[in-house]
């Protein structure tokens, strides 16, 4: 049993039960419980920025973190017990250095003429993040390369990552520096924090968590997760070599369905069965 234990989790449909699937009872108790681990650092791995974070820890009744890594893997965040959020400036300078020093608003300028995009509200940036809509009929690999090509010319090393917000029927189009991502941040975490991959379990949902669920890092993919993001994710795995670092929560532990929180606290058991035997609240 290791002295510690690292559990990132994402947020959205993985620990908040904000998908069309049912929520075991108890399971986010449960989940509390585990987090109260004194030797336990939780961190929420998530796409979304700090004052949707604050949000769902608001609404939901979550644990407070230890970390936050948000907005896509371009921000970590430790979180003091006085409620303070600090941001890592080793991660931001490393990240950085990706786009040659630029920053948000100068990129904007050499992407200005593209006339498909429209620049997502300013709270939905920052200096490493540059966030677009994109009408659903564009011709999106078209933009992309056109992205790509102009980004390219001018040194800057970045990942263009489509979307979609299906409730609002619209593209989304996120700008990143090449190395910020969630696995890369989470890999980030480990070496702050002297964490190994034998004590980190990372828990996910989608295809924006498949980087980290295909790696070598332990993780778990939650009973609700979509039937082809499971297909993927373990063909990924088998061609990576990392089929034993990937678990799909089927439901079963402690009379729970495997969903969401459910499936996170599965997952743990899987690896580590001394952190979750008994679960006590």
């Amino acid at each position: 049993m290791p002295d510690r234990l690292l559990l990132c989790t994402d947020l959205d449909r993985t620990l908040l039960p904000n998908g069309p699937q049912p929520e075991s009872l108890q399971a986010r108790d449960q989940f509390a419980a585990l987090a109260a681990d004194s030797r336990l650092v939780l961190a929420y791995v998530t796409g979304r920025d700090q004052q949707l974070v604050r949000e769902a820890l608001a609404r939901y009744q979550l644990p407070q973190p230890d970390f936050v890594i948000g907005d896509v893997g371009t921000t970590i965040y430790r979180i003091e017990p006085d409620g303070h959020w600090r941001g890592d400036q080793t991660w931001e300078a490393r990240i950085g250095a990706d786009w040659s020093g630029r920053t948000n608003r100068q990129l904007r300028h050499l992407l200005a003429d593209v006339s498909d995009l429209r620049l997502q509200e300013e709270s939905k940036q920052n200096r490493h993040k540059l966030s677009y809509y994109l009408a659903l009929g564009t011709n999106r690999q078209a933009v992309v390369n056109k992205v790509t090509e102009r980004l390219q010319t001018a040194a800057v090393r970045a990942r263009v990552v489509w979307s979609i917000d299906e409730q609002a029927a619209i593209g989304l189009l996120d700008i990143l520096p090449a190395s910020a991502s969630k696995y890369h941040a989470v890999v980030m975490l480990q070496q702050l924090l002297g964490f190994t991959d034998s004590d980190t379990v990372f828990s996910g949902d989608s295809g924006n968590d498949m980087e980290v669920l295909t790696s070598s890092i332990p993780a778990v993919l939650v009973a609700n997760s979509d039937p082809e993001v499971k297909k993927e994710a373990l063909q990924l795995a088998a061609a990576s070599g990392h089929s034993a670092q990937l678990y799909i929560a089927r439901g079963g532990f402690n009379d729970m369905n495997g969903n969401y929180s459910a499936g996170i606290l599965e997952g743990v058991a899987h690896y580590h069965p001394e952190w979750c035997y008994p679960v006590k609240i």
